[in-house]
């Protein structure tokens, strides 16, 4: 049975849960995903220089003194004893003019996007999450294949313990299987991370909905 994500803005405001499964529900947690104090990530001043290899969609800070930087705010990963940024976090930082883009020519964020865009039709969906997560004031990464997902950090937490929580994005009026949508979040629940579900409205605003699940006892008739 395919369930939809789809809804006018009366149903959303007056429905806080929803059941897709014998098994899962959803708890609307409106604009934040984790029932935090995270206060929203102003910051601080700071701007960095990266080079882009545009042929292997390669993002690289050379700079100690700016590898630094960025580790501290939670982005970059060192890969073959170099520090890269995704495409998301370089998205992000362009876009808060946070870093020099350099390589055949100087790249803002729009030209930048265009080259990602050749090669992944859904990475500005998931640039959404990505940016409404950051400006939550939360550490996000790359997620494990299941799609459109992120591991999700609270402020302090990234480099020091594992990822609480899981991110799966969807795009309203998206049709899935729930079986599929259950499956997912099973295995996710398996690694011992709690699931928490954005869906991306038409005008581009992130709702959350964190899974719970459910237990229903058969009905049984008396003899």
């Amino acid at each position: 049975m395919p369930f939809d994500i789809i809804g006018s803005e009366s149903e959303k405001e007056g429905k806080k849960e929803e059941i897709i499964d014998n098994n899962v529900s959803l708890e609307r947690k409106n604009n934040n995903p984790i029932d935090s104090n995270n206060s929203n990530n102003n910051e601080s001043l700071f701007v960095v220089e990266a080079t882009f290899q545009e042929e292997e969609l390669k993002i690289v800070v050379n700079e100690i003194r700016f590898q630094d930087q960025l580790r501290n705010k939670g982005f970059g990963e060192v890969f073959n004893n170099e520090f890269v940024l995704n495409s998301l976090e370089t998205l992000y930082l362009l876009s808060n003019n946070k870093l020099k883009l350099l390589g055949k020519k100087d790249y803002n964020f729009s030209s930048f996007l265009k080259i990602l865009l050749k090669k992944d039709k859904k990475i500005l969906t998931r640039y959404l999450i990505f940016r409404d997560l950051r400006s939550k004031g939360y550490v996000v990464k790359e997620g494990f294949g299941f799609g459109t997902d992120f591991r999700i950090y609270e402020r302090g937490e990234h480099g020091k313990k594992p990822s609480k929580y899981v991110s799966i994005g969807i795009n309203e009026g998206l049709n899935i299987k729930s079986r599929d949508f259950v499956d997912t979040i099973e295995q996710i629940e398996k690694m011992g991370k709690d699931t928490v579900i954005a869906v991306i409205e038409r005008r581009g605003e992130v709702i959350y909905y964190k899974t719970t699940k459910m237990s229903f006892f058969e009905n049984k008739k008396k003899g």
